[in-house]
Parts: C-alpha cells; sequence; structure tokens
C-alpha cells in the first residue's frame, strides 16, 4: 500500500509511520519540514494552514490509504479532505475522545460505560469555540465525514503514552513523572493506588491504523485500554521501579490532594478525583469495538520500560527558559512541600 501520513515526524504519527514501514508499506509524510523523517519514509514539504500552496507538494498523487493527525485548525482538515477526496478510498483521522459531550451523572463507576454511541459536542452551539479542542477535533471529523469517502475511519483515542511523548519533559505526562521519580526522595504518590486509568501506548494505536487499512476497517472506535486495566498504582509503582527504586512513594488521598491547591491532571498528570465528573468523562470507556477491530494494549511495564529506556538516550530535555511556562505540566516544588508536611492524613 501507498500510504499519506499528513505530519509522520512526532509522536502519534512519527510511530504510525515506522509501524507502516516495518510492515512493507510505502509511506509518503507531508509537513512542515521542521523534524526528521522516519528512516524508510519518503518526507515532502508543505503547510496546510497555507490555503493557495499549502498541498502543491501532493499535485497529481494518489494514495491508497491517508492518516490524518491534526489537532489545531479545522480548517487544515477541510482543505486536506477536499483535495483528497479523489485521490484515496481511506481516510483515517485521529480525533479525540474529547468529541464526547457525555453527561458524568449518566455513565461511570457502577453504571454503564460510554461507547461509540454516546452524545457528541454541538459545534454550532452559541459558546462551542470556548472548548477549542473539542471544538477543532469534532469539526476536523465532520469535514472527513462530509467528503463521503468510501473509507472513512475516525479513531478517538484519550491519553496516549509511550517512547517520544514529548519535546520536553514538562510537556509530557508519563515523562514528568518518571523524571520525578528518578530524582527519587519522599515523592507525593495521588490516591487511591487502586484508582483505574486508561491509556493507550502510541505503538499500539499506530498498530491498529495500520493494521485497519490493510484490511479496510471504517467508522469509529474508541482506542484505549480496557477500564481498570491499569491503576495509578501500577503506574507509579513500575516507574519507580523501572528508574531505579530511588523515590519513597508517599500515598495520598484526594482530600489531602485539593486541599493543599493541587491542580488535577495539570499538577498532578494523569491523575484526577476519582469522585470528579472529570475522571468519569476520561476514564470510563468501553472499548469493546475496538479490540474487536483489533486493538491489543501491551502492558503498563512495557510502556514504562520502553519510555523510560527513550528518555535516558537524552534526546529528552527540560522545556527552555524562552520557551515560557504555558502548557507546562507537574507539580510546583511549594505544593509537593505542602503536600508533604501534612498532618497525619496519610492513606
Amino acid at each position: 500500500m501507498h500510504i499519506l501520513i499528513l505530519g509522520g515526524t512526532s509522536f502519534v504519527g512519527r510511530h504510525i509511520a515506522i509501524t507502516a514501514v516495518t510492515r512493507s508499506h510505502k509511506v509518503t509524510l507531508l509537513n512542515r519540514g521542521t523534524h526528521p523523517a522516519p528512516e524508510g519514509t519518503t518526507s515532502l514539504v508543505g503547510d496546510r494552514l497555507d490555503a493557495l500552496h499549502g498541498l502543491d507538494a501532493l499535485e497529481g498523487l494518489t494514495f491508497d490509504a491517508v492518516l490524518d493527525t491534526w489537532s489545531g485548525d479545522p480548517a487544515a482538515v477541510v482543505r486536506s479532505a477536499t483535495a483528497l477526496q479523489s485521490r484515496t478510498e481511506h481516510y483515517a483521522y485521529i480525533s479525540s475522545l474529547s468529541v464526547y459531550e457525555v453527561d458524568p451523572s449518566a455513565g461511570g463507576e457502577g453504571g454503564a460505560l460510554w461507547d461509540e454511541s454516546a452524545p457528541l459536542f454541538d459545534v454550532t452551539a452559541p459558546d462551542a469555540r470556548k472548548s477549542e479542542y473539542q471544538f477543532d477535533k469534532r469539526s476536523a471529523e465532520i469535514a472527513i465525514e462530509g467528503q463521503g469517502f468510501p473509507k472513512a475511519l475516525l479513531i478517538r483515542p484519550g491519553v496516549i503514552l509511550g517512547p517520544h511523548e514529548a519535546a520536553f519533559i514538562e510537556r509530557g505526562r508519563l515523562t514528568w513523572w518518571l523524571s520525578r521519580l528518578s530524582r527519587g526522595g519522599r515523592t507525593p504518590a495521588p490516591g487511591p493506588d487502586t484508582m483505574g486509568l486508561q491509556f493507550v501506548d502510541a505503538r499500539d494505536l499506530a498498530e491498529f491504523v495500520v493494521r485497519g487499512f490493510e484490511k479496510g476497517l471504517t467508522g469509529v472506535y474508541n482506542t484505549v485500554s480496557e477500564v481498570d486495566r491499569v491503576t495509578m498504582g501500577d503506574v507509579l509503582v513500575n516507574g519507580n521501579e523501572v528508574t531505579g527504586n530511588r523515590a519513597e512513594l508517599v500515598w495520598k488521598t484526594p482530600r489531602e490532594i485539593l486541599d493543599a491547591g493541587v491542580q488535577p491532571w495539570s499538577e498532578l498528570p494523569l491523575w484526577l478525583d476519582p469522585e470528579s465528573p472529570s475522571y468519569l468523562t476520561v476514564y470510563q470507556w468501553d472499548v469493546t469495538k475496538a479490540e474487536a477491530g483489533g486493538l491489543k494494549c501491551r502492558s503498563a511495564k512495557e510502556t514504562i520500560q520502553d519510555t523510560w529506556a527513550w528518555m535516558e538516550e537524552g534526546e529528552l530535555k527540560p522545556v527552555p527558559a524562552p520557551e515560557g511556562t504555558k502548557g507546562l505540566l507537574g507539580l510546583p516544588l511549594e505544593k509537593e512541600i505542602k503536600l508533604l508536611v501534612q498532618p497525619g492524613l496519610m492513606k
């Protein structure tokens, strides 16, 4: 097969390109040329935000399948889907579970899990653009659906982890945790340790996409691991083990964490208060359809080991000062100290 990947040089797109090459497919990338292309691919330069000439490099080319990972302005997806409508039958898009608009009171722990029939985010609502990521991802899906591709594949992952997760330590969830654990000492561990997580290794997602192309897979798929297959304890205990058992995990209750003014998700990556609506909308998804379609998730320990091995290669660095602090993940030192000195409320 000849597969076009729009992007293909970072994280998910990179792993999909490598997987496709490994499985003996011809792979062409279209991107802005700012990062090295994976070995075995052909790289074309183009910027889809350029409405006039961004896709010129694709002129006259046809493809057996196209993979799109775009998460910004949906106009870029509109342009590529329109331009490629007559030049491929199979168009796949890496979307997100964020395109759903679910009511936490209608599902979650003790109730039915949400599947692909869950209600979708309304991009026509007056305040829709306030939820920028949801708006962009769902608008991109609509653009692809509107082109009438014979084979359209919409892939909706949640948390994606694995090697090459981020360009900088503080912009990756697992990379931040492994970096912190490797420093050792008393380390706040957000509990309960039995709290279930759902994520997908980018390499497993890549296998699902490429094999999906090979067998003509179409439709919508929620692509994360089974609910409660992995816990917060699994991540931190295994993370501590692979980084040398340098840290003493000090487990803290959700109430202790919130009372210390810690922001879930951003300051303690992956963690959400298990009693919160946010937890129920992130970590309570039915993946039966994706598993039937071929999704196979490796162990959390393997993801953690391989991510740490990649980090030890030295490619990943702290965010340089000029980058600023916007979008950074991790627990500020003053809040870590506050958590560790709390009296008597430990798990």
